[in-house]
């Protein structure tokens, strides 16, 4: 396969052992490329804003930097990196602020020799990508998405710009750095704010706050 088609990835894992057995899978196979591989953190975030890589398989509980502050980092700075998180935690928790960050994949240790190609193939056609072990967690996530939405009906009323702004609430995001990400001023968030608190029903100067934390992984 000519380089220029081949799927580029980074693997970022601080257990030596595993990551070296999953370098091999994964060199197995002639349409992905590893551009780098790193022991922590810090250096797989060095790694991918020095290599542009289409996909970064990312441990979640590394040091110096988790994966999921390396995504959230991504996502700040707007990367094109997809990012499959690897984990030996099987926890919806941990599942659903995964989703939440806006991960692409998500590979339990167990399974990953047998399920990665399958995944990075699949996240790089831009589909998602979930190991089928924990498969019930996106049918849960699913359930409480439904049943918050059927609780709050009047979330189908908010504008797309103020769906944003109360997920951008949720993330502890102040109004001024809301104004500065979305380029309006502070005048026009504090508006927005409080047509989300009129269309919600919300009352008391920090019930949007409070409504926007609680509710931070269905948003």
């Amino acid at each position: 396969m000519a380089e220029q088609n081949k799927i580029r990835i980074i693997i970022a894992d601080d257990h030596p052992i595993f990551r070296s057995g999953l370098k091999q899978t994964i060199e197995e196979d002639e349409s992905i490329e590893i551009l780098a591989v790193a022991e922590n953190g810090e250096k797989a975030l060095e790694k991918i804003e020095e290599l542009n890589p289409d996909i970064a398989l990312l441990d979640i509980d590394m040091p110096k930097m988790t994966g999921l502050q390396v995504l959230k980092n991504l996502k700040e700075k707007k990367s094109k990196t997809k990012v499959v998180f690897l984990t030996v935690f099987s926890s919806e928790d941990i599942f659903d602020e995964s989703m939440e960050l806006g991960v692409n994949g998500f590979v339990l240790k167990d399974c990953a020799v047998d399920d990665i190609i399958d995944c990075i193939n699949k996240v790089a056609e831009d589909n998602y990508y979930i190991s089928p072990s924990i498969s019930n967690f996106l049918l849960s996530r699913r359930e409480k998405i439904k049943k918050f939405e059927k609780q709050n009906p009047s979330l189908n009323d908010l504008t797309k710009t103020e769906l944003i702004i109360l997920k951008m609430i949720s993330e502890g995001k102040t109004s001024k750095e809301i104004a500065h990400e979305l380029f309006i001023s502070n005048k026009t968030v504090e508006n927005h704010r409080s047509n989300i608190n009129a269309k919600l029903k919300l009352k008391g100067p920090n019930s949007l706050i409070k409504f926007a934390f609680e509710n931070k992984s269905l948003l």
